[in-house]
């Protein structure tokens, strides 16, 4: 394991980067340097053609309590430092190329529920607590949330989580969507990387990475350009080696070899 920096801490399995965010005594909870380390850590993992999945996590009893008390504690200026610059926003993992699973192992509240959500699968411990807590706070729904979680769990239950900044465990955000795996807390890390490896050996990273493009594209476009845009996609793929490799291994009983992203 390597430090990307003393907050955020790297290590690679199964062509899969583990990301974790790494301050433990506070239930990592965010500083603006942190937020920045882990934006870094992120797109350095993404342009590294040896890595095709993402799992982020965090140490030890939490994953990301939201921002530093301490911080929120020394008035406006020091607040608004906290905010990371417009690329390093919790939500930049959904413009990567390569998919982002969160292990999401303690409780998450305010920018750490940003976060956790900005991932594109979300896999939970048992019992984890968490509350996107802003209107609690007297603040607004931060980093995009608003124009998020509508789209992810409908407008009417997101609009109850933001207004309400209740606390929810793990098994009701598996029932109405904001995790897609609930599994016992000393379990969830490996069964994120586990997915995340399966994703890495048995999928190409060409339809991984359009996927996920087009998946989000189409959430702001009418079905028929999003039609137009699957059949142009659609076309190239059919000609693309990723697929000639996909037949010629099920063809020969191996794992595929897929071309990586450069």
């Amino acid at each position: 394991m390597n430090d990307t920096e003393e907050t955020v801490l790297v290590r690679h399995e199964r062509s899969v980067a583990v990301i974790t965010l790494n301050r433990p005594q506070a239930l990592n909870a965010m500083t603006g340097p942190m937020s920045v380390a882990y934006a870094r850590a992120l797109r350095e993992a993404d342009a590294d053609p040896q890595v095709r999945a993402i799992v982020v996590t965090g140490a030890g009893r939490g994953f990301c309590a939201g921002a530093d008390l301490g911080v929120l504690n020394q008035g406006p200026d020091a607040i608004r430092a906290l905010v990371p610059p417009a690329e390093d926003l919790p939500t930049m993992a959904l413009r990567l190329r390569t998919p982002v699973i969160a292990a999401v192992n303690g409780p998450v509240a305010g920018i750490g529920f940003a976060y956790m959500m900005g991932s594109d699968v979300r896999f939970a411990g048992r019992g984890v607590k968490m509350t996107t807590s802003f209107s609690r706070l007297g603040l607004v729904a931060e980093y995009g949330l608003s124009w998020l979680l509508p789209r992810l769990i409908g407008a009417s239950r997101a609009m109850e989580l933001l207004l309400s900044g209740r606390t929810l465990d793990a098994e009701e955000a598996e029932r109405i969507g904001l995790v897609h795996r609930v599994v016992e807390p000393d379990r969830v890390l490996q069964e994120a990387v586990d997915y995340a490896a399966d994703l890495a050996a048995g999928c190409a990273p060409s339809s991984l990475a359009a996927i996920k493009a087009q998946v989000y594209a189409d959430l702001e476009r009418s079905h028929d350009d999003a039609l137009a845009d699957t059949l142009k996609l659609m076309d190239a793929s059919f000609g693309g080696p990723d697929l000639a490799e996909a037949l010629a291994a099920r063809k020969e009983k191996r794992p595929p070899v897929f071309t990586p992203l450069h």
